[in-house]
């Protein structure tokens, strides 16, 4: 298909912009503006100096209720290469977390947080790197499963809830007949496989490989749940470059709750980039420069987003709050809470518990797991 038309189907969707202020990546800090003198009346209302232990703005400011101390000992002790992401079951009634660490394997975190277990994982699976973890459910009989990408080993893992592997899809062999001929030509030529995110969509996986030098987004389609049975599939789009319908490093790939339509972070570039679900380029929510967004994930009305990288790595990579596009919120886990491993963040998902939100949070390189509670306002 004709990468323009492609584009060109998608420039109806708009997403907010997000701007920076002063050169600083926070929303509404105090220290971005320089004031007149003011009345003691005005100085009654001015908004609060930031608080030692919390971190952010507004209603959503976060201090540390968990770290790595909460984690098995088994993963505890393979935690430095943390270098995954979280899954929250949002079924009503459940709400359970889970994702990997290497040498360790699956994780669960039950839905009030306070414990977490390690989940029997299949040998091919338990010493590499599974770089995400989605969660999704059989249209059919609404059985759920997990799937992780194995960024280092090339495969696509698929698993049920208590960590049963049901399918291993492995790296294209080029004989696919995708819907581009250079993809088909970058696996018979021996191209590298390195999958960094999935998604599932109407019976489809939509993974991303943007660790490869590919980058296209590929497709699979599940052609059975019992006996399970996948099949690479001819729908893909993306590559590497800088079109609006390209990608420098697609990292993460998440459904945009209520649509067909996905959020693909384009890492290197600060953007996540809106597509529907035949690929077509629907707009582009740009982060704050040097962000280097890692994934976004929902929950309504906000989503996160965890990035690598701040405008200062001494003082760590922020997490991001968004409302409609705008961002309202930046939690600075090793500036503000003390968290000194959290240099570059991996992967953040909100979860909701008594009123209440609650981040939980991976940082990479190295690796570490915290949960942020959210401070009373």
């Amino acid at each position: 298909m004709n990468r323009s038309l492609k584009a060109a189907l998608g420039c109806s969707l708009v997403l907010a912009e997000i701007s920076t202020l002063g050169g600083s990546l926070r929303a509404h800090d105090q220290r971005l503006y320089v004031r007149p003198p003011r009345h003691a009346a005005e100085e009654a209302a001015a908004p609060p100096r930031a608080i030692p232990g919390i971190s952010g703005q507004g209603m959503m400011r976060f201090r540390v209720l968990y770290t790595s101390a909460s984690l098995p000992e088994e993963a505890r002790q393979v935690l430095v290469k943390a270098h995954g992401g979280f899954a929250v079951d949002r079924r009503t009634g459940r709400g359970e977390t889970y994702f990997a660490l290497p040498g360790a394997g699956i994780l669960q975190i039950s839905s009030d947080l306070r414990t977490i277990r390690l989940l029997p994982t299949a040998p091919p699976m338990k010493e590499v790197n599974l770089h995400d973890t989605t969660i999704w459910h059989d249209p059919k009989n609404g059985d759920p499963y997990l799937v992780f990408p194995a960024n280092d080993a090339g495969k696509v893992f698929t698993t049920t809830l208590d960590g049963k592997l049901v399918n291993t899809l492995d790296k294209p062999r080029g004989d696919e007949d995708f819907e581009y001929r250079e993809i088909d030509d970058y696996f018979r030529g021996g191209g590298n496989f390195a999958p960094t995110d999935v998604e599932y969509l109407d019976g489809l996986y939509y993974v991303t490989t943007g660790y490869s030098n590919l980058d296209f987004v590929l497709t699979a389609k599940i052609i059975s749940t019992s006996p399970f049975d996948a099949v690479w599939n001819a729908l893909a789009f993306g590559g590497k470059g800088d079109a609006p319908d390209q990608f420098r490093t697609a990292h993460g790939i998440t459904v945009v709750p209520g649509t067909k339509e996905f959020d693909i972070s384009n890492r290197p570039n600060s953007q996540i980039k809106r597509f529907s679900r035949y690929g077509h380029y629907l707009g582009t929510l740009k982060m704050p420069a040097g962000a280097l967004p890692c994934d976004i994930d929902f929950l309504a009305p906000y989503a996160i987003v965890a990035a690598l990288d701040g405008p200062d790595p001494s003082k760590g990579a922020p997490i991001y709050i968004l409302e409609g596009g705008k961002l309202i919120s930046t939690i600075m886990p090793k500036e503000d809470l003390g968290l000194e491993n959290f240099k570059h963040n991996h992967n953040a998902v909100l979860r909701k518990i008594g009123g209440k939100y609650y981040i939980i949070a991976q940082a990479w390189n190295p690796g570490d797991f915290a949960i942020l509670e959210q401070a009373s306002p």
